[in-house]
């Protein structure tokens, strides 16, 4: 087989292996690993920093990887899931577990010896959690979602162990963010694509719960985001400018939440399409305002 021939197989093989590691997914989680890093009290020297973050982007891509083959049959009747490489046919579930593995097995070794026993304990529960316990259960209880959370919020605190080698109130509240974010950003996004989970099994609040009862949910949980957000500042890890940011992107979350039982004639699907639309701009913004304007 010619050269041209052999590249002409390899590359859509190695594009569809680093699908399975969902890359935009990853590259968010690196950043807020990256936020924890540089937020915490103690300098991480460089090769340290590289490692955490390197064996990060790993261990995420392992888990989604391993999400991607556990779920490999249900994605097919999503719209957004139904190209993924193993529902198309374009790998074998085989190759695909195989790969997800060797990532998991590199990842948790370099946490552990590289950076530090506490940032490879954290990510050996991100990691378990993730794929073996809200996985199976998200097509049991509409609970699952709080499961999710834990490992979708662990990286920031990671990044804070990372530098500091124990868990501190920094880290804490850093984990306490990215956990309540993530409530109504998958509150949203089941809502305006409740027909999609329907014919996948899932059982998403939306779903299970009636409207007002998951437009509620996302209310508090939004709501909680300004205190959490505000103890960042009281203990020093933010500036004026990080506090103004935080709240006014609060509001604008809550606001977007709110408007559910302010418009109850409002179709719940064109609902969760804008307050999803709104948490994807949230988080990010408010992590930049908070490495702009550290506290002293």
């Amino acid at each position: 087989m010619s050269t041209a021939a052999t590249h002409s197989r390899l590359w859509p093989l190695v594009a569809d292996l680093l699908a399975l590691t969902k890359p935009r997914v990853t590259s968010l989680v690196m950043a807020t690993a990256a936020v924890g890093m540089g937020l915490a009290p103690s300098p991480i020297a460089l090769p340290s920093a590289l490692a955490m973050l390197c064996a990060t982007a790993l261990l995420v891509g392992s888990a989604n990887a391993l999400n991607c083959w556990l779920e490999r049959d249900t994605d097919g009747f999503m719209q957004r899931t139904r190209e993924r490489p193993l529902p198309a046919g374009r790998l074998e579930p085989q190759l695909a577990f195989a790969f997800a593995t060797a990532l998991a097995l590199t990842a948790l070794p370099l946490l552990t010896l590289l950076v530090n026993p506490v940032t490879g304990l954290l990510g050996t529960v991100a990691l378990f959690s993730y794929v073996w316990l809200y996985t199976p259960l998200k097509f049991k209880t509409p609970h699952a979602l709080a499961i999710g959370a834990v490992p979708g919020a662990l990286p920031p605190l990671m990044g804070w162990t990372a530098a500091t080698g124990r868990i501190g109130a920094g880290g804490v509240l850093l984990f306490a963010i990215v956990f309540a974010w993530q409530m109504p950003h998958v509150i949203g996004l089941s809502s305006y694509r409740r027909s999609e989970y329907a014919a996948a099994g899932i059982r998403v609040l939306p779903l299970v719960r009636p409207a007002r009862v998951a437009q509620w949910h996302a209310i508090v949980w939004a709501a909680l985001l300004l205190p959490i957000s505000a103890a960042l500042w009281a203990i020093g890890l933010g500036g004026a400018l990080y506090l103004a940011a935080a709240v006014v992107l609060c509001a604008l979350y809550l606001g977007a939440a709110l408007l559910g039982p302010l418009r109850p004639h409002e179709a719940i699907d064109r609902w969760g399409r804008r307050l999803f639309l709104v948490s994807l701009f949230y988080l990010p913004l408010l992590l930049l305002a908070l490495m702009l304007d550290k506290g002293a």
